[in-house]
């Protein structure tokens, strides 16, 4: 399948390595906007010889290169347009680190610690226009130690996130569409601990 990676750091990266270990064609990748060093998901393609936009922030639809099927996000925390999501075939999918709808929002994690869940997990959604918002297409749980911190949590959830990446992308390829509504009685959403809030580009301005 043919793949518009959006992502950063070392969860980008290893997706970026199983995606191409499983056989896809990776037609791009976006990451942040970087300051001295390369972003660790941007060294891999570069090493690759995959093309790089270099400011997901500013993610537009006429950057995604033709032939795209799908677009993922792997810890991308920028918000992907209708327009750029409708340039690829099969729209956009992400993962995000809670059992959505609970824990909307990009510090999911911390905020699963810090409400002492003791149940914890992972969802595969389709991205739409509401942040965190779109169909489930598969979930997983663990459960939380009541020793964790926010960073070992993550380090449960990161070998999970991209085993499910990867096999949200084999069944897509096979023609699965699987999308369950998420239940809005049972969402939260908490903001960032410390930083602004989300950029969504090729928004209409109206005024």
């Amino acid at each position: 399948m043919n793949i518009f990676l959006c992502g950063q750091k070392s969860f980008g990266r290893e997706t970026l390595k199983r995606l191409l270990l499983d056989g896809h064609t990776i037609t791009g990748v976006a990451v942040p906007p970087q300051d001295k060093y390369y972003d660790k998901m941007q060294g891999l393609a570069i090493k690759e010889r995959i093309p790089v936009i270099i400011n997901s922030e500013r993610l537009v639809s006429k950057v995604i290169p033709s032939g795209t099927e799908i677009i993922v996000a792997a810890h991308s925390h920028h918000f992907i347009s209708q327009q750029t999501r409708d340039k690829a075939k099969m729209g956009a999918i992400g993962f995000h680190p809670s059992l959505l709808p609970r824990h909307r929002g990009r510090d999911a994690v911390r905020w699963t610690v810090a409400f002492h869940d003791r149940i914890a997990g992972g969802t595969m959604y389709w991205l739409d226009e509401k942040t965190d918002g779109g169909p489930v297409f598969s979930q997983r749980f663990i459960f939380v130690g009541r020793d964790w911190d926010y960073h070992e949590l993550w380090r449960q959830l990161f070998p999970i996130g991209v085993e499910m990446i990867s096999e949200a992308c084999q069944r897509i390829a096979r023609g699965d569409k699987t999308a369950i509504k998420q239940n809005e009685e049972f969402a939260t959403w908490e903001p960032s601990f410390d930083t602004p809030r989300l950029f969504r580009p090729e928004l209409i301005q109206i005024g």
